[in-house]
């Protein structure tokens, strides 16, 4: 994996002022560095300039960034932020072609492939991406992502010139670009966050280039195309055959996944998603004689605080246990303590550049971090319950009722602190009914379907643009911003087009949660993990981390510079926070409750102080 940024504009000439536009690009890198500490460089031409780190993991003495081949006549250079699973299979094909290689890595796939066949075999790529490529010939700049959005890439326009980055702290330090948050900004902010629009950076004038897109610059002109889109079929595979193909899906997206120089590790709960990943991992690395490194992730004394609820009904360290008996892997317990955490909540802003899901993500990016010192390559479950219904909301019937996000139906939660006059200025739930709307109008659904299973196209829809993606930010912030690169094979491409075509009878079959994924994992996992009711991502239970935000929060509130002052009202706030939180009412899907708007909360006083973020109202 790898961070990337450049600029591109076709009335200035680069090379006449060099210097200058090099101190850019390096600047540029600099702020990076986190996503790639083992290598980096620059490249500059009268029309462009490209910046690239890297984490080392395929071709580790080889394969240097950016990176410059000729084909015939033809020549271009790439950066590029990634893997490539299935790069053996097109380098193959290329050398089949007649293509000649000087290195080992997926880099060198991708533009060797595009000189040869043109953007479009960007359609033939099964990985996690964003790259840019300038066709030096043709002299045009293209951005491409992944099919699902799995690795970022930011964009802005300043007059003329195009700015790309991995990240929005990348775009930010462009000379003249500035971190301004506007109305829609901060509706974005208050009523959507954690999640964000699919497409918007937050910031005024930043875009981030759509999953399954690509975008062409060039001279003045400058459009986007979707390469890529989920399509509604009728299924007509048996039931049997629905599960042989599954299980060849996953299995296969998994061992593909673990394509690395340097050795792999895999996250493990205790539940069937990260347990099925470790145990086919397991099982490949044991053929060569090796032995696995998981990982488990605990709050310091959450056997004495916890408190099983209906979205968190037990705890995970049983199941984990039992995952290590059944895979003999390497494993290491990791616990956070209240203090780490609110300090991370803090290094989590840092790393995503917005506030996000607290902490939630402060304790994954605590755990990356610990992780990162041994491994540099991880393999995780997430994606698993968006893609086969997992989620609580696609079971109950209020949510196939509400007009609005199913995992943030309590819309007063973000409203209730504002001051009235803030209130009155953002229509913020309208805001976030009309994202909702738009994304519904938006779904592929397929003629005669009944209207239960329109309504179920739709929550899965929802789930893959937004509840999946939020996760995928997380995920990529957090191993990156330690320089660990996190995979996860349950978002194959392939595995998503094959199970949205697949009825809710047999994704849900006997009405059993995952009842499709539990039985094509059968011949992995041993049935008591196989059939554990479902226990997301844990959080701390202890009464100190919340006394802690609370204490923090009033500090805040009473400081007269702090500019979520601007926002909050002092008054509202302290009676709320008289209250005992309510642990099983979220706010934010499963894990942000009463303890998680507080975090929230001071995550953007933090990113209003740190980005310097003038509020245009």
């Amino acid at each position: 994996m790898c961070g990337i940024a450049g600029f591109s504009n076709f009335y200035r000439n680069y090379r006449e002022d060099s210097g200058k536009w090099y101190s850019v690009l390096q600047q540029m890198n600099r702020l990076q560095r986190h996503r790639g500490p083992d290598e980096e460089d620059v490249y500059l031409v009268r029309h462009c300039g490209l910046a690239h780190v890297r984490l080392s993991i395929l071709d580790l003495s080889a394969g240097q960034q950016p990176m410059t081949r000729q084909l015939g006549d033809r020549k271009a250079t790439i950066v590029f932020n990634g893997e490539i699973y299935n790069m053996q299979k097109l380098r193959s094909n290329l050398q089949a072609e007649g293509v000649s290689f000087q290195t080992t890595c997926d880099t060198e796939v991708i533009l060797l492939g595009y000189l040869c066949h043109g953007i479009d075999f960007v359609k033939e790529l099964n990985g996690i991406f964003s790259f840019c490529i300038w066709d030096e010939t043709l002299e045009k700049l293209f951005l491409v992502r992944d099919r699902l959005g799995v690795k970022p890439l930011f964009y802005t326009f300043q007059d003329n010139t195009l700015v790309f980055s991995s990240e929005l702290k990348g775009l930010l330090s462009f000379p003249g670009i500035q971190p301004i948050v506007d109305r829609e900004g901060l509706c974005e902010v208050l009523g959507l966050g954690p999640a964000k629009t699919y497409g918007k950076g937050v910031f005024q004038n930043v875009q981030e280039l759509l999953p399954g897109h690509f975008l062409e610059f060039q001279g003045s002109g400058c459009h986007t195309t979707c390469y890529w889109k989920l399509e509604s079929h009728p299924h007509e595979d048996s039931w049997k055959q629905t599960v042989e193909k599954t299980r060849y899906l996953v299995t296969d997206a998994i061992k593909l996944q673990m394509l690395s120089d340097v050795p792999i590790c895999t996250f493990l709960s205790g539940g069937i998603d990260s347990s099925l990943v470790t145990s086919v991992c397991s099982r490949e690395l044991e053929k060569q004689g090796k032995l696995l490194d998981t990982y488990s992730f605990d709050f310091k004394d959450n056997d004495r605080n916890f408190q099983a609820n209906a979205f968190q009904p037990s705890q995970d360290r049983p199941w984990v246990d039992r995952m290590v008996a059944h895979c003999h892997t390497n494993h290491q317990y990791l616990e956070c303590c209240n203090k780490d955490l609110f300090d991370y909540l803090f290094k989590a802003v840092d790393a995503r550049d917005l506030p996000c899901m607290a902490d939630v993500e402060a304790s994954m990016l605590y755990f990356c971090e610990k992780v990162s010192k041994q491994n540099k390559v991880t393999l995780t479950g997430e994606c698993a319950d968006e893609i086969f219904g997992g989620y609580p909301w696609f079971h109950k019937k209020e949510c196939f009722e509400a007009d609005c996000f199913p995992w943030s139906m309590d819309f007063g939660s973000r409203t209730m602190l504002l001051k009235d006059d803030i209130s009155r200025l953002l229509p913020l739930e309208e805001y976030a009914r009309e994202a909702y709307r738009k994304t519904v109008s938006e779904t592929p659904l397929l003629p005669g379907e009944s209207p239960e299973e329109k309504r179920r196209r739709e929550i899965s829809y929802l789930n893959l643009k937004w509840f999946m993606q939020t996760l995928l930010d997380r995920m990529d912030r957090t191993s990156m911003h330690v320089g660990l690169e996190a995979r996860v094979p349950l978002a194959d491409h392939r595995i998503v087009e094959y199970v949205w075509n697949v009825p809710w009878a047999m994704k849900c079959k006997d009405g059993v949660v995952k009842g499709l994924l539990r039985e094509a994992a059968k011949d992995y996992l041993p049935d008591e993990v196989l059939f554990r009711k479902k226990s997301p991502y844990p959080k701390t239970y202890d009464p100190a981390y919340e006394t802690l935000l609370r204490s923090r929060l009033l500090e805040v509130l009473s400081d007269g510079s702090s500019p979520l002052r601007e926002l909050i009202d002092l008054e509202k706030t302290k009676a709320f926070l008289q209250h005992p939180s309510d642990y099983g009412r979220p706010f934010y899907g499963q894990l942000m409750a009463g303890p998680q708007l507080l975090a929230y909360l001071l995550q953007i006083n933090y990113w209003l102080t740190k980005y310097q973020v003038p509020i245009k109202l």
